[in-house]
Parts: C-alpha cells; sequence; structure tokens
C-alpha cells in the first residue's frame, strides 16, 4: 500500500471503476488499458512514468481518440467543470483575443482535421494564442509530436488531481 489515499483508491478499483475513473483523465483506450494493466502503482511517480509511457505509445488513431475528449480552446464546455478550470485564463481575456483565438482554432483544424490541444493550466489566452500561431508553421508529423507531448502533460496533471482528491 502507498502513502497516497488516492492512488490506493486507484490500485483497488474493480477495473470498471478504475476505467471510469482513468477515462476522466484521458480517453483513448489504449491509453486507459496500458495504464489499467500496469497497476498497482507503488508511488505516484510509477503512475506517472506508466502513463508518459503509455502517451509515447499512442497511434495517430489513439491519439485523435485522446483529443476527441477535449474542450476546444476558448470553448469550455459547459458541462464540464474541469476543463473551465484549465481553461481559466480565458475568460479574462479581451474580445480581441478571443475572436483570434477563435479564428486560430478554426485554421488550425482546417491544416490539421482536428482541434487545437494545449496544456491550458496556468496560460493566458493570449499564451495560448501565440503557441497556436507559433504550432500552425509546423508540418504534420512534428505538430503530432508536440500534440502528444501537451497530452502527456495533461495527463500528468489530471493525475495528479486524480490522486490527491
Amino acid at each position: 500500500m502507498s502513502s497516497v489515499p488516492g492512488l490506493d483508491r486507484l490500485n483497488h478499483a474493480s477495473d470498471d471503476e478504475a476505467i471510469r475513473v482513468l477515462r476522466g483523465v484521458c480517453t483513448s483506450g489504449a491509453w486507459i488499458g496500458a495504464v489499467l494493466a500496469a497497476r498497482p502503482y507503488g508511488d505516484p511517480d510509477e503512475l506517472y512514468a506508466s502513463s508518459d509511457e503509455a502517451v509515447a505509445a499512442l497511434t495517430t488513431e489513439d491519439l485523435r481518440e485522446a483529443i476527441d475528449g477535449h474542450a476546444v480552446i476558448g470553448r469550455p464546455r459547459p458541462d464540464d467543470p474541469r476543463s473551465a478550470r484549465e481553461q481559466s485564463g480565458v475568460p479574462r481575456a479581451g474580445d480581441a483575443v478571443l475572436a483570434d483565438l477563435r479564428a486560430g482554432n478554426i485554421a488550425y483544424e482546417n491544416r490539421f482535421g482536428r482541434v487545437f490541444l494545449i496544456c491550458a493550466s496556468g496560460r493566458s489566452a493570449a499564451e495560448m494564442l501565440a503557441e497556436l500561431r507559433h504550432r500552425l508553421d509546423n508540418d504534420p508529423a512534428s505538430e503530432w509530436e508536440v500534440t502528444r507531448e501537451e497530452l502527456r502533460k495533461i495527463n500528468r496533471l489530471r493525475l495528479e488531481g486524480l490522486i490527491s482528491a
């Protein structure tokens, strides 16, 4: 048993319950399966390392599945308080930044065929907009790898929240 009650809950949850909880972190079935299969975890670092390895192993389709579980930057889902928390820097932005973010999201989706994924925690809307504009210059293969790294960071933050709850 670890000294982290949230980690213990994940370790001892039924498979069905663990799947439900992990789906709240990442919607990729491959990621969920890999993290689930590596239980039990002796400490949080083992869990984070397992998550990182699972993200690194995701195929393009697995990444798409994970991305589909995320709100568009600048438009947190009304039924998902976590997306509002993660994008807390957005509501304070001015109208011009929000309009540019909407336009940037459309340009990104037109260029790459998916929503723009960024670890939004602690970032202002202007910072996310600048990163979006920068990433529009990436080639598709490079952008998949940037997206994978952003997903890794998001999953890490969400797992930290999960086990600290």
